[in-house]
C-alpha cells in the first residue's frame, strides 16, 4: 500500500487504528499475525556442523590420521586397539568441549543483545509507554524525538521540524526535512523512496525535531527488510588479542610441523637401512607426540570463554559491553571524559529557587515549553530537567494536562544544543497567540529586548540586565542549574516556526534554579581513578560556576583555573591544544564539536580516552573516542548504537568499575596464556630431549590427556581469578604493549625449562627406583612417574599463576575453581595409573606408594622455585 499518497485519516482507517493508539489486546492479536518486528538474522550454525568444524582443525586431523595408522598397524599385528580408542575418545571429548565453549560464548553475547535491546515510545490504551522495538505491530502510534532510531516503517501523522537521516537506505547524507502532508505522485504513479517526505523508515534516525507516526510495516515487510539478506552477515567480533593468539597458534603449528618433519627424518636416518614398518610407525608417533605437545589447542577457546564470561559479569554490574574490543581497551584507559548531569549527579532535578515577579507565569511558561508530561498518577515522565519544571508547576496547582487544553501547542522550534533553547507557540481559546522560550540564561537574554516588571513589559536597560545576571550567578555559584523563561505575543500565527523567526524580540519573565545532587558513590570512584593513574574530566553544557562547584565537591579539580569554557576553548588552536589539554579537567558551556576536539587532543598525547554521551550530537565524539560510552537511561538510540559500552545506570562509578573489571580480565587472560604456553613448552622440550637421547618419555595419548585435563581446566579457572588487590593502584597499561611484555616471554621460557627438568628427573628417578641403575633406556616406571610429575607440576604451576609477581602465600582468598581443577586432576591422573583397564590402555605401571610420593614431591617443587624467582624479580624492581 502506498501510504505516502494517502491522507492521515485514510491511512489510519486502512490500518484500523486511531491517533490514541491500539489497545493492548489488539496489539497482541496483530503480533500473532505479523510476528516480531525483526529482520532475519544470519543462520546459526547447527550443533552437528560445529562438531564437524572442531574435527577439521589441522591438529585434530593429524591425531585422527595417527589413530587410523595406529589402528591399521594394530590390526595387522594382532595387537590391542587401546591407543586408537584413547586417541579417538580424547578427540571427541575435545570437540565436544569446543562446541560447548562456542555455545557458551554465543549465549553470553545473546544475553548482552537482550540487555541492550532497542526500545520505542508507543501509545497504547491511550497512554504513552515504552516497549521493545521488536514488539511493535502495524497500527501502533510511535513517538519520535531527536536521537531516536526509527524502529519500523511508518506514516507521519504529527511533525515538528523533524529531520531524518536516511543514508542507510537512500545513500543521501543530508538529513531529510519531514512533513505530515501527503505527497504527490510522479508521472509513473509512484514516488521514489528519498522523496517520500511523509514517511519514516526502519534503519534511519531522527536528527532534529520530533513527531508521531503510525506503523505501516514491520520486520521483513519494511523497506529495510527488502535488503535484509545483504545485512544478515555475521560480524567478526574477534578482538585484537584473539586475532594475535590465533595467529600465534598458526605460527606454532607451522613451526612444530617443521620440527616434527626434522625429527621424523632424523629417526629414519638413525635406523637406516633397517627401516621397517614398525620403525616408521614409532617414528611417526613420536612426531605426532611432539605436534600434540606443542600446540596449545585450547588457547583461543580459553581466551574467548574468559572474555565472554567477563563481559557477562560486567553486564550484571550495569556495564553492557557492545564490542569485545572494549574489554581490552578498558584496561588501558587513562582519561575518562564524563557528562555531568545524570552521570556524576543523580539526575533528580528539583526546582528550589526562582527569580521573577510572577511565579505562576514562570511555572506556566516552563511547563508549556517542555516535552515532559504528567501520567495518570501525576508523576512527570520525560527528560529529567523538564520533569522538574512540570513538577514545579504542579506544586503551584498548574497541572500540565490542564495547561495543554487551555494553551494548545500550534508550533515549535525544538531544543538544539547549538542554540541552547527551545520555543513553543500556543493559541488560547480566545484566539490569543503566545510564545514561550526557555533555555540557558546567557543565550535567551541575548534575544530579549524587554523584561516583565510590575506586570508590564519594559525595555531592558543595563541595570535590569545586571540585576538578572547577578541573580543568575548567585544561583549558579551554589551549583544550581539555571534556566531562563521568556515570552512573546503575536497578533497572528507566525508565518514559519524557524528558530530564527521565533527567537527574537523576547520579553524576559524569570529564572528557575534547580539542583541535581551528586551521586554519593562518585567521590570514591574519583579517588579510585586518581590511584589508578586515570584523569577524570567533567564536560557539561552548564554554566562555568555550576560546573566548578560540583567538580570541586567531587574532587575533580582543586581550583577554578582548571576549568575552561567552550568559548575559551575556541580561542586555542588545534596545534596548541595538545600542549594545554592536561591542565584542564572541567569544560563548561561546550558544544558537541568541542568534545571531538577534546578527544582528539588526548589521543594526540597517546592517551586512551573514554567519552560519555547521550544526545544525538554526541555520536561523533563517542565514535572518535577509544572507548565510547553511551547512556542506557537518557541516551538516544544513535549514541547507543555507536558506543562500545552502554551504562545501564548512567553512573560514572560504573565506568570506573568497568575499567577495574577490564584490567582483571586482561590480567587473567595473560595468566592463562603464560600458563598454557609454559606447559606446552615443557611438553615439547621433554619429548624433544627424550627423542634426541633415544628413549620414549611420553606417548601421544599421554600428552592428549595432559592437555585436556591439566591444561584446559586450570587455564579456565585462572580466568575466574579475582582481581588482585592493587589492580586499581597501577598506572594504565600501554595500549601498544605486546602480550609478552613485562618479561612474560622470558618467564614462559624459564618456567617451561623448569618443568622439563623436573619431568626428566622424574623419569630417571623412576627408572632407578625400578632397576637400581642410572641409565638412558625405555622404562615403564620412568614413563609413569614422568606422566604423574608433569601432570601435577602443571597443576601446581597454575597456582603460581594466580599472580605473575606476588607470592601466592600473600594472596587473600582462594580460587575455588582452581582447587576443584587440582582435585579433579589428581583423582583422574591417579585413576589412569592405578585402575587396571585404564593403566593397561595407557601403558602405565602400577608404581609403588614411594614412587607416587616422589613424583608428587618433585611436582610441588615448581612452587618454591617460582616463588624464589618472583622474590628476585621484586627485589630487582625496588
Amino acid at each position: 500500500m502506498k501510504e505516502y499518497l494517502l491522507s492521515i485519516l485514510d491511512v489510519l482507517k486502512n490500518l484500523n487504528t486511531t491517533e490514541d493508539g491500539l489497545t493492548s489486546g489488539e496489539a497482541n492479536k496483530r503480533a500473532q499475525t505479523h510476528g516480531k518486528n525483526k529482520l532475519i538474522e544470519g543462520k546459526k550454525i547447527s550443533i552437528f556442523k560445529r562438531f564437524i568444524n572442531q574435527l577439521l582443525d589441522p591438529m585434530i586431523i593429524i591425531l585422527i590420521v595417527a589413530a587410523i595408522v595406529s589402528g591399521i598397524t594394530a590390526a595387522y599385528a594382532g595387537e590391542s586397539f587401546a591407543d586408537v580408542i584413547i586417541i579417538m575418545i580424547v578427540v571427541i571429548i575435545n570437540a565436544v568441549l569446543g562446541v560447548v565453549q562456542e555455545s557458551k560464548a554465543e549465549k553470553a553475547i545473546d544475553a548482552l543483545k537482550e540487555i541492550a535491546a532497542a526500545t520505542s515510545k508507543v501509545i497504547r490504551d491511550n497512554k504513552q509507554i515504552t516497549i521493545k522495538s521488536e514488539d511493535l505491530v502495524p497500527g501502533d502510534i510511535i513517538i519520535l524525538e531527536a536521537g531516536d532510531a526509527v524502529p519500523a516503517d511508518g506514516r507521519i501523522i504529527e511533525c515538528a521540524s523533524m529531520k531524518i537521516e536516511e543514508s542507510a537506505l537512500t545513500g543521501e547524507s543530508v538529513p531529510v526535512t519531514k512533513t505530515k502532508d501527503e505527497v504527490e505522485a510522479h508521472a509513473n504513479g509512484d514516488v521514489p523512496l528519498g522523496d517520500r517526505k511523509n514517511m519514516v523508515y526502519m534503519g534511519s534516525s531522527v536528527v532534529y525535531g520530533r513527531g508521531k507516526a503510525v506503523i505501516t510495516a514491520t520486520g521483513m515487510d519494511t523497506e529495510m527488510g527488502k535488503i535484509a539478506d545483504a545485512l544478515a552477515k555475521a560480524e567478526d567480533n574477534a578482538t585484537p588479542l584473539q586475532k594475535k593468539l590465533t595467529q600465534l597458534s598458526k605460527i606454532l603449528s607451522i613451526l612444530v610441523l617443521g620440527i616434527c618433519a626434522i625429527i621424523f627424518a632424523i629417526d629414519i636416518f638413525r635406523v637406516y637401512p633397517n627401516v621397517t614398518g614398525k620403525a616408521m610407525l614409532d617414528t611417526f608417533m613420536v612426531a605426532v607426540s611432539l605436534a600434540v605437545a606443542a600446540i596449545p589447542e585450547g588457547l583461543a577457546a580459553v581466551v574467548t570463554i574468559v572474555l565472554s564470561i567477563g563481559v557477562t559479569n560486567m553486564s550484571k554490574r550495569n556495564a553492557v559491553i557492545r564490542k569485545l574490543t572494549a574489554v581490552e581497551t578498558l584496561g588501558c584507559a587513562s582519561v575518562i571524559c564524563s557528562d555531568k548531569t545524570g552521570t556524576l549527579t543523580q539526575n533528580k532535578m528539583t526546582v528550589v529557587e526562582h527569580y521573577g515577579e510572577d511565579e505562576n507565569l514562570i511555572a506556566k511558561g516552563m511547563a508549556l515549553c517542555s516535552d515532559a508530561e504528567l501520567d495518570e498518577n501525576n508523576s512527570a515522565i520525560g527528560e529529567p530537567t523538564e520533569c522538574a519544571l512540570v513538577n514545579f508547576a504542579y506544586k503551584l496547582n498548574l497541572n500540565k494536562n490542564d495547561l495543554k487544553e487551555e494553551y494548545p501547542r500550534i508550533g515549535e522550534a525544538p531544543f538544539d544544543s547549538l542554540r541552547k533553547m527551545m520555543s513553543t507557540v500556543h493559541k488560547t481559546k480566545k484566539g490569543k497567540i503566545i510564545q514561550f522560550t526557555k533555555g540557558a540564561p546567557d543565550e535567551v537574554l541575548k534575544r530579549c529586548n524587554k523584561a516583565l516588571l510590575d506586570s508590564k513589559e519594559v525595555d531592558i536597560n543595563e541595570d535590569i540586565l545586571n540585576n538578572i545576571l547577578t541573580q543568575n550567578k548567585n544561583m549558579a555559584d551554589r551549583a544550581l542549574r539555571v534556566l531562563c523563561i521568556a515570552m512573546r505575543t503575536w497578533d497572528n500565527e507566525p508565518d514559519n516556526y524557524d528558530a530564527s523567526n521565533l527567537e527574537k524580540d523576547l520579553c524576559f519573565v524569570g529564572l528557575t534554579g534547580m539542583i541535581d545532587p551528586v551521586r554519593p558513590e562518585v567521590k570514591d570512584a574519583i579517588v579510585e581513578c586518581r590511584n589508578a593513574g586515570i584523569k577524570p574530566i567533567m564536560i557539561t553544557g552548564d554554566h562555568r560556576d555550576t560546573a566548578v562547584a560540583i567538580a570541586t565537591e567531587l574532587g575533580i579539580i582543586k581550583n577554578k583555573d582548571e576549568a575552561i569554557t567552550g568559548a575559551e576553548l575556541d580561542e586555542i588552536s588545534d596545534e596548541e591544544l595538545p600542549n594545554k589539554i592536561e591542565h584542564y579537567a572541567v569544560y563548561a558551556r561546550v558544544q558537541p564539536e568541542h568534545k571531538v576536539r577534546i578527544v582528539k587532543a588526548w589521543k594526540d598525547k597517546d592517551k586512551i580516552t573514554a567519552m560519555t554521551g547521550d544526545g544525538v550530537n554526541d555520536a561523533p565524539s563517542i565514535k572518535n573516542a577509544d572507548i565510547g560510552v553511551g547512556m542506557g537511561i537518557t541516551g538516544t538510540d544513535v549514541t547507543k548504537n555507536v558506543a562500545d559500552m552502554v551504562l545501564a545506570d548512567d553512573n560514572f562509578a560504573t565506568i570506573v568499575s568497568a575499567v577495574g573489571e577490564g584490567r582483571r580480565i586482561y590480567d587473567n587472560i595473560r595468566k592463562s596464556i603464560q600458563f598454557l604456553l609454559a606447559s606446552n613448552l615443557s611438553e615439547v622440550l621433554s619429548i624433544f630431549i627424550a627423542t634426541l637421547l633415544g628413549f620414549t618419555i611420553l606417548k601421544p595419548v599421554h600428552l592428549l590427556w595432559i592437555n585436556l585435563i591439566t591444561d584446559c581446566f586450570p587455564a579456565l579457572a585462572l580466568g575466574m581469578e579475582k582481581a588482585e588487590s592493587d589492580i586499581m593502584k597501577r598506572p594504565p597499561r600501554d595500549s601498544n604493549e605486546g602480550i609478552f611484555a613485562g618479561g612474560m616471554g622470558a618467564n614462559i621460557a624459564l618456567q617451561g625449562i623448569m618443568v622439563t627438568v623436573i619431568t626428566l628427573l622424574a623419569y630417571f628417578i623412576g627408572h632407578y627406583m625400578e632397576s637400581g641403575v642410572w641409565e638412558i633406556v625405555n622404562s615403564a616406571d620412568g614413563m609413569t612417574m614422568a606422566f604423574l610429575t608433569l601432570s601435577m607440576a602443571e597443576i601446581f604451576h597454575s597456582f603460581n599463576m594466580r599472580s605473575l609477581d606476588k607470592s601466592i602465600f600473600n594472596i587473600k582468598g582462594q580460587n575455588k575453581y582452581l582447587l576443584f581443577a587440582m582435585l579433579a586432576s589428581l583423582i583422574c591422573t591417579t585413576a589412569v595409573i592405578y585402575v587396571p583397564f585404564l593403566s593397561g590402555a595407557f601403558g602405565f605401571e602400577h608404581i609403588s606408594i614411594m614412587e607416587y610420593a616422589v613424583s608428587i614431591l618433585l611436582a610441588v617443587l615448581v612452587i618454591p622455585i617460582v616463588e624464589i624467582s618472583k622474590l628476585i624479580k621484586r627485589k630487582a624492581h625496588k
